[in-house]
């Protein structure tokens, strides 16, 4: 079966492929970004919400998961790719389980959490869509959603500010990756309309700055349930 080289099932494709050397890559610390400002950043948005239950959805190989839980938080983490589940589960993620974003947005994610965190894991367009509206079933009362991701007047490069899919690129990394996966570009207009959409109002904002370039590494959003 040919897949649409710009859509969600290409994304989850491609990460099959590259799910041993970025989990390589994780471990040792290869992503200077990451380890200059962008983890720091998420672990510390979460903890700052001082949640008992996090549910950590596009976990990849677990490195976020096994630092909350180090946190004395009871976590679940959740990846589409099974090669990623494993591999948290393998570096102690006590509850690791393989699940698409499709299954969650149909229902099938029977859990509660304080917090649910995506940290780059918002890469498609359906998928996304359909799982930020389920959200709120997933949250408890004053629950929070915490998302990290590219920021759009960063990530946009020379290209329009306008939403839609862009091709991916493993510039950086070794030879041992390939076939990139590409993700759905948002400005962030679209990003706060998505949020407020999917029954989530925004309540902070924060842009981690990379000390190199003095330009935001990322963009943080931290968005609770309305009601």
């Amino acid at each position: 079966m040919n897949i649409d080289p710009l859509s969600d099932g290409k994304i989850i494709e491609s990460w099959k492929r590259n799910a041993s050397p970025w989990t390589n890559a994780v471990r040792v610390g290869e992503i200077e970004s990451r380890r200059l400002v962008t983890d720091r950043a998420i672990l510390d948005a979460v903890l700052a919400c001082r949640p008992q239950t996090v549910i950590d959805i596009g976990c990849g190989e677990g490195w976020l998961a096994l630092a909350l839980q180090q946190n004395g938080i009871e976590v679940t983490a959740i990846d589409g790719v099974p090669a990623l589940a494993l591999a948290a589960k393998q570096a102690g993620v006590i509850d690791s389980r393989v699940m698409s974003y499709e299954e969650i947005a149909e229902g099938r994610l029977k859990l509660g959490a304080d917090v649910v965190v995506c940290n780059f894991s918002l890469l498609g367009k359906e998928s996304v869509e359909g799982l930020l509206r389920t959200i709120p079933m997933l949250l408890t009362p004053d629950g929070a959603l915490i998302v990290q991701t590219l920021h759009p007047l960063i990530s946009c490069g020379d290209l329009p500010y306008v939403d839609g899919w862009r091709t991916g690129s493993w510039a950086g990394f070794g030879p041992e990756f390939s076939d990139a996966p590409p993700w759905y570009f948002r400005t962030l207009g679209t990003w706060l309309e998505l949020i407020g959409t999917s029954g989530l109002t925004l309540r902070a904002l924060q842009e981690p700055i990379d000390p190199r370039t003095r330009r935001p590494a990322s963009v943080v959003f931290r968005a609770h349930r309305i009601g």
